[in-house]
C-alpha cells in the first residue's frame, strides 16, 4: 500500500495533515474554549517547523525524481514529529500519572488581549490549566494522546522516501 504513494505527494500530504492537526487544537481552543496547558502548546511546535520544512521538500520535488534536497528537509520533517511523538507521550504520561509533569505546569495559558484584561484576569485569581489533567478524551485518548498518534504517523509518513532512496540505492527494488 505505501508504494501507492508517490514520494513527491509525501510533503504536501504532510503539510495537509499537520495544518488540519493545528487548525483542530485552535478550533478546541478558540470555538470550544478548551484552554491549553504549557505542554499542549509545545506540543504544536514540531508541526510549525514541520511544516516549513515540507513546504520547501514540495517545492524541490516537483518532478518525480526526488532529490537529495528533498531527502533533507523529509529528514527533518521526520526528526520534528519524532520529537513531537516524544513530547506528547510524556504528555499522555503526565495526564495519566505515570510520572510528574513540569514545575511550569499550570505557566502557560495566561494570554490577554489587552493589560486591562490580563490586570482583571490577575485579580480576578485565573489559573492556567494543569498539565496532568486532561479537559477532554474521546475513548480514553486525551488530544495529547491523539497528537502522539498523529505524529508517529506523519514520522512513518516523511521517513517513507528516505527509506525508498536507500532501498534503491542498495538495488533493492
Amino acid at each position: 500500500m505505501t508504494e501507492r504513494i508517490p514520494s513527491n505527494a509525501i510533503p504536501w500530504i504532510l503539510i495537509a495533515v499537520s495544518v488540519a492537526t493545528l487548525a483542530g487544537a485552535l478550533f478546541f481552543e478558540h470555538v470550544l474554549g478548551y484552554v491549553p496547558c504549557s505542554l499542549c502548546l509545545q506540543g504544536r511546535q514540531p508541526h510549525y517547523f514541520a511544516i516549513g520544512a515540507a513546504l520547501i521538500a514540495g517545492i524541490l520535488s516537483r518532478e518525480a525524481n526526488i532529490g537529495i534536497g528533498v531527502l533533507v528537509f523529509l529528514g527533518l520533517c521526520l526528526l520534528a514529529y519524532l520529537a513531537g511523538a516524544g513530547l506528547s507521550f510524556y504528555h499522555v504520561g503526565v495526564e495519566y500519572k505515570w510520572w510528574p509533569g513540569p514545575d511550569t505546569c499550570g505557566a502557560g495559558g495566561l494570554v490577554a488581549n489587552s493589560l486591562e484584561d490580563l490586570q482583571s484576569a490577575l485579580h480576578g485569581g485565573a489559573k492556567a490549566p494543569r498539565c496532568d489533567d486532561a479537559a477532554w478524551r474521546l475513548f480514553g485518548i486525551s488530544l495529547a494522546g491523539f497528537n502522539m498518534l498523529i505524529t508517529l504517523a506523519l514520522a512513518a509518513l516523511s521517513a517513507l522516501p528516505l527509506l525508498r532512496y536507500f532501498r534503491e540505492s542498495r538495488g533493492e527494488v
